[in-house]
């Protein structure tokens, strides 16, 4: 025979916040008999329905501190998420500008010669649908840019996702807005998008909301691109660049909303620089 201690708390109508302590003894036969019990709870049935609701009152309320402890991490990460921004220079000459990525870090790299004006991390495509390597060119750049092979297919008041090619006869369809689209290769390009921190796009290359509109700016028509597995700078200025939070967890724009109106495409905040880009009067003089 053991005896110990134990000491329960009820809240409720019948000890409301009140304590009781009492000596008990398990037997050979493993049955809970307190010695001390008061009267009311000789009843072991009485006693157990009362431990039971004691451990499924505190459990539950463990549960709700979880769950505001969650709720208030999510939110705190949603806004670091909006507030992410990266410094960036405007080039002295736009024709000396170059893009490097590196798949393996996730980073891309806007060079002016050998100085950086942009170190941005990128989410690249998943293994299923992987971003092309080699050496490119931007090709096409436009600011208010849908997809035209996957998006929404549409009818009446009915808004479903889906690809071009499996749109039901009689539906409309409407393509995945990707905001500040430049285009590298036939169907792959940087655009914004929600960002992760491992390979998640169709291929493409997403950049952050607040980043992509200092990306098109920096970039023309004819910039070169080379896409790599890994780059040089991945030791040096791409080595401690900070990364926006995973939006993994956040809850997506309503499709209504990407389908049926242009609202995503002006959810970016106004970029700022460094400095100011000279004016074709002024390059000529820093030239000389």
């Amino acid at each position: 025979m053991v005896v110990f201690n134990t000491i329960i708390c009820f809240r409720g109508n019948l000890l409301p916040l009140e304590c009781l302590h009492f000596t008990s003894i398990v037997t050979r036969s493993h049955s809970f008999v307190p010695l001390n019990m008061p009267k009311l709870f000789k009843n072991q049935s009485i006693f157990w329905v009362l431990v039971a609701a004691f451990s499924i009152s505190t459990f539950c309320s463990s549960c709700s501190n979880l769950r505001d402890d969650g709720e208030k991490a999510l939110a705190l990460a949603m806004q670091a998420y909006e507030d992410y921004d990266l410094p960036t220079t405007l080039p002295k000459t736009r024709s000396n500008v170059y893009v490097k990525v590196s798949l393996s870090n996730r980073m891309a790299y806007v060079m002016e010669g050998g100085s950086p004006l942009l170190v941005m991390p990128v989410t690249v495509g998943r293994s299923s649908a992987k971003t092309p390597t080699g050496n490119f060119k931007i090709r096409a750049k436009t600011r208010d840019y849908r997809a035209n092979t996957h998006g929404y297919r549409i009818k009446g008041d009915i808004v479903r996702g889906c690809y071009l090619r499996n749109k039901p006869a009689g539906w409309g369809f409407k393509g995945t807005p990707m905001p500040y689209w430049c285009e590298f290769k036939s169907a792959y390009g940087f655009h914004t998008g929600w960002m992760k921190p491992f390979p998640a796009s169709g291929g493409c290359l997403r950049m952050h909301k607040n980043v992509a509109p200092k990306f098109f700016r920096l970039v023309s028509v004819g910039t070169p691109v080379s896409i790599d597995h890994t780059q040089p700078e991945d030791q040096t200025i791409g080595h401690d660049i900070p990364r926006p939070p995973d939006s993994t967890p956040f809850p997506g724009y309503p499709v209504r909303m990407m389908a049926l109106t242009d609202k995503f495409f002006s959810m970016h905040s106004t970029p700022t620089y460094l400095n100011r880009e000279p004016q074709p009067s002024e390059s000529v003089l820093i030239a000389n």
